[in-house]
């Protein structure tokens, strides 16, 4: 038997390869999601499809939850973090399935995905992590990228192709608590928490849609093939969070964060499959210019986190 197969080196690189794989699966799957959205929504608001990807989520994580003895683990401070992960994840999901209603699925996809970007400005306000000007640039011409792909879109749907920003910025707040909370709380009772808290507000937002007869918030019981839609997207989402869940078990996140990007090509594919949409040169142009601005972002942080770990240099003596 080869001594290098049962190295830790090797047992390592197996753990990140599997992490890598499960990845890769989960993000080339989530577009599958906003497939399942962008159709449904055509017949019922965002708001209806968004409470019932949180029912389906909280169905699932129930037993889960219960079986692991976490779902009383709560303090106030766990209670606010959980609800204002709620309410963030209710904003992301509400403004992007709204978006979908009347953007192609890979111009909304490329804006949200100036997350990074964001998180990495709210982690140098909010968390004082420290930012050097490249990334900041990097920042700056993320942002140019975005506007080359929202320009032609607010010609197109008006003030609605600024939705995906919403998400972009409600996400990376809804990250930044994450890491407050991940800290202390089992990842399966914070999901199931924010599927609660997420259900909560949504039903608060139909209630006030009902009441001041907003189109958007209107409470509409879906019929015929946009169940299934809807019933799709939670599938969807849950084998997609599963995937990815299991994947940060087996590799670090810095390794797995550039993956993401790889859900853009499948959301491109996707659509031009069920809808016929491709984006056009200059949205590609943009798009190309979110990645890698992304993915220098992300290789930054990587790479100066790693210096960090190093030990200090031996003195000369």
């Amino acid at each position: 038997m080869s001594t290098h197969a049962a190295s830790p080196r090797g047992a390592v690189r197996n753990e990140v390869g599997l992490g890598l794989a499960l990845m890769v699966v989960s993000v080339l799957l989530a577009p599958v999601i906003d497939i399942f959205s962008k159709l449904a929504v055509a017949d019922v608001p965002a708001t209806v499809i968004t409470l019932c990807r949180f029912v389906f989520q909280t169905l699932t994580l129930l037993p889960i939850v219960l079986w692991r003895g976490s779902l009383l683990d709560l303090t106030r401070k766990k209670v606010a973090l959980h609800a204002v992960r709620g309410l963030m994840t209710a904003i992301v999901m509400i403004s992007f399935v709204t978006a979908l209603s009347v953007m192609e699925l890979a111009d909304a996809l490329a804006i949200f995905f100036v997350e990074p970007i964001i998180l990495t400005i709210l982690g140098a306000i909010f968390l004082k992590e420290t930012i050097g000007w490249r990334r900041y640039t990097a920042c700056a011409v993320g942002f140019m990228g975005a506007l080359l792909v929202i320009q032609p879109s607010l010609q197109e749907v008006g003030p609605v192709a600024l939705l995906p920003i919403v998400s972009a910025f409600c996400l990376a707040i809804f990250f930044l608590i994450t890491r407050m909370a991940a800290q202390s709380e089992d990842p399966w009772s914070m999901q199931l928490h924010t599927g609660l808290w997420g259900a909560g507000f949504t039903v608060i937002a139909l209630a006030a849609g009902v009441h001041f007869g907003w189109p958007m918030f209107t409470a509409v019981m879906p019929q015929g093939d946009t169940v299934i839609y809807i019933v799709g997207a939670g599938i969807a989402a849950t084998i997609s969070g599963i995937f990815g869940a299991y994947a940060y078990r087996h590799a670090p996140a810095s390794v797995l964060a550039p993956l993401q990007y790889l859900e853009i090509v499948s959301a491109t594919v996707l659509g031009w499959w069920v809808f016929g949409d491709l984006p056009d040169a200059l949205k590609w142009f943009g798009i190309g210019i979110i990645i890698g601005s992304g993915l220098y972002v992300i290789w930054r942080e990587h790479r100066l986190r790693r210096r960090a770990m190093q030990p200090p240099p031996l003195p000369i003596v």
